[in-house]
């Protein structure tokens, strides 16, 4: 996966193999970086965390991707863990970030997204956001996270004293 941004918590990536190609919208993923099953067991703080770096991806996709040819419509946010369990591994936490552009061809916009099994095929020909898509994502959600908007205060976890 390439890297878009991260800190001590968190790793948002690009997916090599993505479940929705580029022009359809491309895909992101969000990772905690401790092993945690799903968000049940987050601290409440890194609960807002996770929440306002999801809100801050789907705007960078929502700002970012049109402007690079890709008509942006809506982002779907996803965390499943299925597959993990029909191999008869743990699930992790990870936030999925789908764009969904309105020209879709594959995964189209307004209809639900389609997951068969990797092994499938279903997504050999798909393409990844590509190096430009995610240095300016990066900017974007750098930006983003540096904006009053998206500041410890607005989202209520500064530190009382």
């Amino acid at each position: 996966m390439a890297r878009i941004w991260s800190d001590e918590n968190f790793a948002v990536e690009a997916v090599e193999q993505p479940h929705v190609t580029r022009t359809d919208g491309g895909h992101i993923v969000i990772n905690p970086l401790m092993p945690v099953a799903d968000r049940t067991q987050l601290a409440p703080r890194l609960s807002i965390r996770l929440m306002r770096l999801t809100v801050t991806v789907g705007s960078s996709m929502s700002s970012v991707l049109p402007a690079r040819g890709i008509p942006i419509g809506r982002i779907n946010y996803q965390d499943n863990g299925n597959w993990a369990q029909a191999r008869g591994e743990e699930p992790y936490l990870h936030i999925h970030c789908y764009g969904r552009a309105t020209n879709a061809v594959i995964q189209r916009f307004g209809e639900a997204l389609y997951f068969p099994r990797p092994e499938s095929g279903f997504y050999d020909g798909n393409v990844p956001l590509n190096a430009g898509d995610v240095a300016a994502l990066r900017e974007e959600i750098v930006r983003l996270l540096a904006s009053p908007e998206f500041s410890d205060r607005a989202w209520g976890l500064e530190r009382e004293h």
